[in-house]
């Protein structure tokens, strides 16, 4: 490879050059139908109340409510217009909230708040539809990096984790901080609501970290103020666990920097009973259970759909440049959002599932292709150094 005389790749190593070109290149793909914003997405939330709209969390310290699909009329007529109807359009970010000038890490909706986590320690709201900002809630020392919003009887409670390790059980009426849980050794990454136990006066939430832990806390809208029990922790991977998400078997799936997804039994105490191996970090996982997937987003910038009764590789979506950091599943249609700027869309159904598949295998086969003419166009590879070519070029040229 001959020296770069670009001056921005002065002080830069081949391999950063070359990753840096790669990048560039797939950036221009137009898989997943990409959705372009301005800055890195951090997560993504489905809109419960709209299939066709998913909330984002981006690093520029805004949140955007982001349309998925073109409506089926395209053109407003007279008396949509009349009727005060809103035509949504592909791409458009109706609503934007700001306020934070820190990342936003997570997202976490009520029916008319949405709430973010941010780097700057606080947890903002506002109202869903107006956009007005409500209650922001301080008192975690490190950065927030999961939140959940849940409803016991009349009480609404926010539960937020954040880098310095604790959980935060919030009263979103008065803003009060109601109990700080502790027992992780370091940050949390993730918070799930246990499908089992939540009832009218209580609930289990489960909470993931970068000790690796996963632990389990017990909140009661009567006592959300008294000491919160936590039993044994579970510990099924090497390193940070980034994601909980529980199936409609109740049983617990998990995604970790050990590069592996896993499946915990609810029925065999939190043990193992699938795990998935990946090249690289798993940021995220979750399950389509009609269509019988499991579908893992990793840092290799790859999306993969895994037999879920099987536990082997069935497709590779690929069409991410940067680390995929997020996934919702809305009815058939999976939803990614990546630091690369991107929201993309892959459809689940069968018939397309099936194309895409086919489709990822005919260009495989181009690749080798490509790759054999080149090596064929090259000659095979030289066994001597450049050094040696020198000289050996040397002496050929002195025996003419």
């Amino acid at each position: 490879m001959a020296p770069s005389t670009d001056s921005g790749n002065y002080f830069q190593t081949e391999t950063s050059i070359e990753e840096t070109q790669r990048k560039a290149k797939k950036s221009t793909n137009n898989a997943g139908n990409p959705i372009k914003l301005s800055s890195k997405i951090l997560a993504v939330a489905e809109d419960p109340t709209n299939p066709n709209r998913v909330y984002v969390a981006e690093s520029a310290g805004t949140v955007r409510r982001v349309v998925l699909e073109v409506c089926k009329t395209t053109i407003p007529c007279s008396a949509d217009l009349a009727a005060g109807k809103l035509i949504e359009i592909t791409g458009e970010k109706s609503h934007i909230y700001r306020g934070p000038t820190a990342p936003v890490t997570c997202l976490a909706l009520a029916p008319e708040v949405i709430y973010a986590g941010c780097w700057d320690k606080a947890i903002w709201s506002w109202d869903i539809n107006t956009r007005a900002p409500r209650r922001k809630y301080v008192g975690h020392s490190d950065f927030v990096k999961a939140s959940l919003y849940v409803k016991l009887g009349e009480r609404e409670l926010l539960v937020s984790g954040g880098a310095d390790a604790t959980i935060i059980v919030w009263d979103t009426a008065s803003g009060d901080k109601l109990h700080t849980l502790k027992g992780h050794a370091r940050g949390i990454q993730d918070l799930a609501i246990d499908p089992t136990t939540l009832v009218p006066d209580s609930v289990a939430i489960f909470s993931a970290s970068s000790d690796r832990e996963i632990r389990q806390w017990t909140i009661s809208a009567e006592q959300a103020a008294a000491e919160t029990a936590n039993s044994k922790p579970i510990i099924a991977h090497e390193t940070s666990v980034y994601k909980l998400h529980f199936d409609a078997s109740d049983d617990l799936w998990t995604a970790s920097a050990d590069n592996t997804a896993k499946c915990l039994s609810r029925e065999r105490s939190w043990q193992a009973d699938t795990e998935l191996l990946h090249p690289d970090f798993v940021r995220d996982v979750l399950v389509d259970e009609n269509g019988g997937w499991v579908i893992t987003a990793c840092r290799d910038e790859e999306i993969r759909v895994w037999d879920r009764s099987t536990g082997k590789l069935h497709h590779t979506f690929s069409g991410h440049f940067e680390e995929v950091t997020g996934l919702v599943l809305i009815e058939q249609t999976l939803v990614s959002v990546s630091i690369d700027a991107t929201i993309r869309q892959w459809s689940l159904k069968p018939g397309d599932l099936q194309a895409a598949k086919l489709a990822a295998e005919e260009e495989g086969k181009k690749d080798v292709e490509i790759d054999e003419e080149e090596i064929g166009a090259a000659g095979k590879p030289s066994l001597l150094t450049e050094d040696e070519e020198r000289e050996l070029a040397e002496l050929m040229d002195d025996s003419g």
